[in-house]
């Protein structure tokens, strides 16, 4: 069954087109990413699942609901966490979820167990007297999950999720997103434009310029490269390309200043490139495809800033 599902989803801005006929499905229970550059789409597409933008095109459900004309019962399913902060730091981490419950119509009884449930989710129950602002930027932001976790929604949309975060609360989180999934069967959605983030999804669609360029899990996306990946830091990287072609007909791109060959078996490479450019290299790193490797075969960009839509 499909929690969320879109067709040919269109939203323009004047003259700029932010979501070029977006098609995809988000299955009940799955964590899915929207990953891409700022610019590629994702914000703008998490903006009308969220009722909060009206697509120019096409059709967006969520729970089997239109969410322009059934916005209400769209916000019905959900839990929205933004990109931006929406705590109180004067307040304790109990009234932020408390006023939160309240603006959700909870009151009484039910709101007081809904409110330790959440907490206790995302182990923030030993927080909940302290003030927001003594909390470090994870602890604040499994806050903000547990708030949108109050209605007990069927659908959670994170906005990056884990900006601001150092690695280990990003870790932390993820637990906890999992932890949620495994025992309500949560569908959560999410914006991204980090690799590790993106790796650790059921399932991510890779958005560029508005356009869907890919959906599939993350191994299978990487199974598309189907080589090693060498990446070589080197002075005059246009030069060395050229010549790296000529000495060995590769295939070789330059990609912001970085040199990048696909060879199956790549790391055996190393020696022979370091002896044929010697003093001219001053870093080589060889592995298998990364996500940014796909995002780089499938649009000839990285992933990079710009201004987001």
């Amino acid at each position: 069954m499909n929690e969320v599902e879109t067709e040919g989803v269109r939203r323009v801005f004047g003259a700029r087109v932010a979501l070029d006929g977006v098609s995809l499905s988000v299955r009940k229970g799955e964590i899915f990413g929207l990953l891409g550059p700022n610019g590629g789409g994702k914000t703008t597409l998490f903006r009308v699942l969220s009722t909060l933008l009206a697509p120019s095109g096409g059709i967006a459900r969520v729970c089997g609901h239109d969410v322009q004309s059934e916005a209400p019962a769209v916000r019905r399913c959900l839990g929205v966490v933004f990109q931006s902060p929406s705590l109180d730091p004067h307040l304790t981490v109990e009234e932020n979820l408390r006023y939160g419950g309240n603006l959700y119509g909870l009151r009484g009884h039910d709101l007081e167990k809904r409110l330790r449930e959440a907490a206790d989710s995302l182990q923030v129950g030993d927080r909940l007297p302290d003030l927001v602002k003594t909390l470090s930027g994870g602890l604040q932001r499994r806050v903000e999950v547990a708030k949108s976790l109050l209605p007990r929604p069927r659908v959670l949309l994170l906005d990056e999720p884990s900006t601001g975060l150092d690695p280990a609360a990003r870790v932390d989180l993820w637990e906890s997103l999992r932890q949620l999934r495994e025992e309500s069967g949560m569908t959560v959605v999410l914006t991204t434009h980090l690799m590790d983030e993106a790796e650790q999804c059921d399932r991510v669609a890779i958005l560029h310029r508005g356009k869907l360029v890919a959906c599939d899990t993350p191994d299978s996306l990487r199974a598309t490269v189907g080589v090693d990946v060498l990446k070589l830091a080197v002075r005059g990287p246009d030069a060395v390309a050229g010549r790296l072609r000529e000495a060995f007909g590769w295939s070789v791109t330059v990609q912001e200043g970085v040199v990048r060959v696909e060879l199956p078996r790549a790391h055996e490479q190393v020696a022979r490139i370091v002896e044929a450019f010697p003093g001219e290299i001053s870093s080589v790193t060889a592995g298998r495809p990364t996500l940014e490797d796909v995002f780089m075969r499938m649009t000839g960009a990285r992933l990079g800033a710009g201004e987001e839509a």
